[in-house]
């Protein structure tokens, strides 16, 4: 009987595979027919925009337009075909906490609803493609963009990415993960040439990408706007050709970041599918067809300049991923827009994503019964942030701000007393007048919460005077701006009770005031639940459990692409930017050089406590099965995210202290334990070896380390390859 069942089985899944097989022959044969009926003019005109954010399609074929849509937090406001707003159309859909609200979280499962609710409202309003997510290496302290990225660990970024392109890609939408590559600072994007080595490139900056192509199957990968070695990202062939064709075998269309093609015969040959932009200089009709990959590459197939059949590769690529994503039969699901379920997960991300960074004499949770007045202080405690960030900028159905969040959880059962405390003027310094009200707030306050930090600025805020975290624009340094150091410190002498949180997009300088500070949190930018969630937080309703993805410097110079490195690239000469820093990006740096920070990669506090104990690793070849118990010692439900280390001592050639190869985020209730497992793959323990170009496993000691942060070490084991 056994032996029917496993024949039974064996055809079954040979009919699956055959019927699989034999779709995808249908398929492949009716692109092929398509692209036979097609003219060279109307093959050309799918491989450039159409407008400023559609591709071209062939009408008389049925063939659509490739409709895209930022950003990687909402989908985005615009009108298909420009950069205005839809108007009277539903425009104001999920505002999502910002990608690295997602990455402290350090839950994949969240990052994978993150995409399902990006998908099913991409759907909705008729899209086709999300411009993310964004996964670019948070190299810089100071990166405009860092708000929109994971991390700076390639292993973190790589678990997050594939959850939230399988979330977007499951809705029937196609996932275009940016920016490919090297693209780490926003000053000078458009012209540094970046120059790193290949060890630092295949360790630190593509594992993300490797991961989002071979793991998560992205539909589409955008090229970014800087030079790579000498060439530019967007045309670049050992970036396009070589690695993400040959090696990782990328099926899917390359596209360019809007107006990054440079030129057209290097945008054909080495790998550009479809070059994206908007020609600001024809507004309000600009003519597409005389983009880089427009009517000139008409006139070089007709002249046998170019072959006709790389043309087809193309256009092939591009008709495979709508057929994919059912735009060609009309198959597209219809999506859902701003339901309770979207808010839902906007609410759970900004939950468990808010870090706790300090928490001096158990200040926090604060007790709803025992504070009879509190004071809120900080423009950033009623200042909406949605419609900032430049490419993320989203039209929020709602955003509840943190002094709403407050008021939304107290009531009347506590006095709130507001002070704006600062004004958002680039450049300004401590206003007076503003300080005085905010410390007769405070002093009348039984708490006080400081909610400030860095701002998004509005209105495609790529332009914006006001903007720190946004597209185009990095940070001048670290310094709080807008005289917010100095009305801390004003606020902390008035009422020692003082809880500050910090919105933004990473790190900022806290040396003036951390010490005599007793609370602090890192709020990001949530989202439209996010002034919920952090009432919650700051209330003890909601357990915090989120870990810092970066690591936060005490100064700028403490940083080690400063410290090593360039940025933010020689202006006065070729704009070169060596990436001196090499492998020693974040923690790396930190624990080799011995630097100390101001709160180390991974960290995170909660208001329960947790043990770690019996560390075992059993050995299977080159691979490993790391177990472990973790417990909740304290006296309420929380989380935890374990995380592995692996150092390897003597490696041939030079290794960071300790890199993360798992991590496991678990929830227990008070007194509960759990065994943890963690599987380590030969790839666990490999380095790069540049001198023999090529993934090495030395033989020797290793040592399995686990804890609470890349600090935080509880456990470790020694073993042996």
């Amino acid at each position: 009987m056994k032996k029917i069942t496993a024949l039974f089985v064996f055809i079954v899944a040979a009919m699956l595979c055959n019927t699989s097989f034999a779709q995808k022959q249908d398929t492949l044969a009716k692109i092929n027919a398509l692209i036979k009926k097609m003219t060279v003019e109307e093959k050309v005109n799918m491989i450039h925009a159409s407008s400023s954010f559609t591709s071209g399609g062939v009408k008389r074929l049925n063939i659509p337009e490739l409709t895209t849509s930022d950003g990687p937090h909402g989908v985005r406001p615009e009108h298909g075909r420009d950069w205005q707003l839809d108007g009277d159309k539903l425009d104001s859909g999920t505002y999502l906490p910002v990608g690295v609200c997602l990455a402290a979280t350090w839950n994949p499962q969240l990052g994978y609803a993150f995409g399902s609710v990006l998908g099913s409202e991409a759907n909705y309003r008729g899209k086709d493609v999300i411009l993310g997510p964004g996964i670019n290496i948070i190299r810089s302290p100071l990166n405009g963009r860092n708000f929109e990225y994971l991390s700076e660990d390639p292993y973190l970024v790589s678990r997050m990415v594939v959850g939230n392109i399988k979330g977007i890609q499951d809705q029937g939408i196609s996932a275009c993960v940016k920016h490919y590559a090297g693209n780490n600072q926003e000053s000078k994007r458009f012209t540094i040439d970046v120059n790193m080595s290949e060890r630092a490139l295949r360790e630190i900056y593509l594992p993300g990408f490797k991961a989002a192509i071979q793991e998560a199957g992205a539909n589409t990968i955008m090229g970014s706007y800087n030079k790579f070695r000498g060439q530019w990202a967007s045309q670049n062939h050992y970036l396009l050709t070589h690695i993400l064709r040959n090696e990782w075998n990328f099926k899917g269309i390359v596209m360019s970041d809007w107006d990054a093609v440079h030129n057209t015969m290097q945008a054909l040959w080495n790998g550009m599918d479809l070059e994206m932009g908007t020609d600001l200089h024809m507004l309000p009709n600009p003519n597409y067809g005389k983009f880089w990959m427009g009517d000139t590459v008409i006139s070089l197939v007709k002249s046998g300049k170019f072959p006709e059949y790389l043309l087809d590769e193309k256009v092939r690529r591009i008709l495979y991923v709508m057929s994919k994503t059912k735009m060609l039969d009309g198959g597209r699901k219809k999506g859902e827009y701003n339901t309770k379920s979207h808010q839902q997960t906007a609410a759970k991300i900004a939950e468990e994503g808010i870090v706790l960074l300090k928490n001096q004499s158990n200040i926090l949770p604060l007790n709803k019964t025992a504070v009879k007045t509190i004071a809120v202080i900080g423009y950033n405690a009623e200042r909406k942030q949605s419609m900032g960030g430049g490419s993320s900028q989203v039209k929020a159905f709602y955003e509840v701000t943190p002094l709403q969040g407050l008021h939304n959880l107290l009531g009347t059962q506590v006095n709130i007393i507001y002070a704006k405390g600062y004004d958002i003027t680039r450049g300004a310094t401590a206003n007076a007048d503003l300080i005085t009200e905010a410390t007769q707030a405070a002093a009348k306050a039984d708490a006080v919460i400081f909610v400030g930090g860095w701002t998004h600025g509005y209105n495609y805020s790529v332009w914006s005077d006001n903007a720190y975290d946004a597209e185009d624009i990095d940070k001048p340094n670290m310094q709080m701006p807008f005289g917010q150091d100095e009305l801390i410190k004003a606020i902390v002498k008035a009422n020692s009770k003082t809880v500050i949180v910090l919105m933004g997009g990473g790190a900022i300088d806290m040396t003036q005031w951390i010490d005599q500070t007793p609370a602090v949190l890192q709020s990001w930018y949530a989202g439209m639940e996010g002034g919920n969630a952090l009432a919650k937080i700051l209330f003890g309703e909601v357990n915090p459990s989120g870990k810092l993805p970066m690591t936060f410097p005490k100064k700028l110079e403490d940083h080690g692409s400063h410290a090593l490195g360039e940025y933010p690239g020689d202006t006065a000469h070729s704009l070169l930017l060596n990436y001196y820093d090499d492998i020693y990006v974040g923690y790396r740096y930190y624990d080799t050089y011995k630097v100390e920070p101001q709160f180390a990669f991974g960290h995170g506090l909660s208001y329960t406590t947790f043990s770690y104990s019996d560390l075992k690793v059993k050995m299977n070849g080159k691979k490993a099965t790391v177990t472990l118990t973790l417990k909740n010692t304290g006296k309420q439900a929380g989380a935890e995210v374990v995380q592995l280390y692996v150092s390897q001592p003597g490696s041939a050639l030079p290794r960071p202290l300790k890199e993360l190869k798992g991590f496991n985020k678990v929830f227990l209730q008070a007194g509960e334990q759990r065994t943890i497992t963690i599987q380590l793959n030969e790839d666990a323990f490999q380095y790069y070896n540049d001198a023999m170009n090529k993934w090495v496993t030395d033989g020797g000691n290793y040592i399995i380390m686990v804890g609470s942060s890349s600090k935080d070490i509880r456990l470790s084991s020694s073993i042996k390859m």
